[in-house]
């Protein structure tokens, strides 16, 4: 069926509704487990949006010194690991509430010149190496969000502490 008119590229209301449509994209066309979205304060890294919904939930938290994103952002590590226990940055980290995570992709979210937080992708299960070839995607989803936190799209503000990341 062909779209009629403009409603199927009407702009998202928020920015809330557009990283919905981005994580809800990743997942269909890309696939894994879970697509997060989070923000970095201080020395926590909370889930701002998740999906599928209930895998992760929103206001989940991590100890940023323990999550693999900040490796990623240090470049300790690549943005895309399909196994993350060759990744030696990775693996020292696949303990506690990262310890069923077996692939990772991540990429930097920027407002303005100042880090945000991430967009993630994780599984519970090795990825095939060609999943890198996706990385573009990711990167240029990532920096779609950048700019609309740049222009003025405000995020939702980060919840009271709640639980640990756990992926099914």
């Amino acid at each position: 069926m062909v779209p009629s008119g403009i409603e199927d590229v009407r702009p998202w209301r928020d920015w809330t509704t557009a990283t919905d449509a981005v994580l809800q994209f990743l997942h269909r066309y890309l696939g894994w487990d879970v697509w997060l979205v989070s923000r970095v304060e201080g020395d926590r890294q909370v889930v701002l949006r998740a999906h599928p919904a209930g895998v992760v939930r929103v206001g989940t938290e991590l100890r940023w010194e323990s999550s693999f994103c900040r490796q990623m952002l240090a470049g300790n590590a690549p943005r895309v690991a399909t196994v993350t226990a060759a990744v030696p940055a990775y693996a020292g980290r696949a303990i506690g509430p990262l310890e069923g995570i077996a692939a990772y992709v991540g990429v930097p979210l920027v407002r303005d010149t100042e880090f945000f937080g991430t967009l993630c992708g994780l599984a519970s299960r090795a990825q095939p190496r060609s999943a890198t070839r996706d990385l573009p995607l990711v990167e240029m989803s990532a920096r779609m969000l950048s700019t609309l936190l740049t222009v003025g799209v405000q995020p939702p503000s980060i919840p009271a502490p709640r639980s640990h990341l756990t992926v099914a």
